[in-house]
């Protein structure tokens, strides 16, 4: 005889564009720890709203952590790069002014 098993699950999910200003509040955020920010939180403002979100926050944490922070560090480094492609530039200009 057939065994036939139902299941039934709604999933929601958001897209947020941050720009740079902003993912670098959410690194600045995300630095101090779930623990300390839970604790930080629980003192300032009481822990009964964030009791049941706990989890989520720290799920959502760790989420920027693994997925927005490595994109932050990527700018980081383009920046850099530009700056030494730009300080070449400028040495070889340099150098041709006076090699005349």
């Amino acid at each position: 005889m057939a065994d036939a098993t139902n299941k039934f699950a709604v999933h929601f999910s958001t897209t947020l564009v941050l720009n740079e200003t902003e993912i670098r509040a959410l690194d600045a955020l995300v630095g101090y720890g779930d623990d300390a920010f839970l604790a930080a939180f629980k003192e300032k403002l009481g822990a009964a709203y964030i009791r049941d979100h706990e989890s989520g926050l720290r799920s959502a944490f760790d989420a920027i952590r693994r997925d927005v922070l490595p994109a932050l560090r990527g700018i980081d480094q383009v920046r850099k790069d530009l700056r030494d492609v730009q300080l070449k530039r400028f040495e070889a200009a340099q150098e041709a002014r006076k090699n005349g």
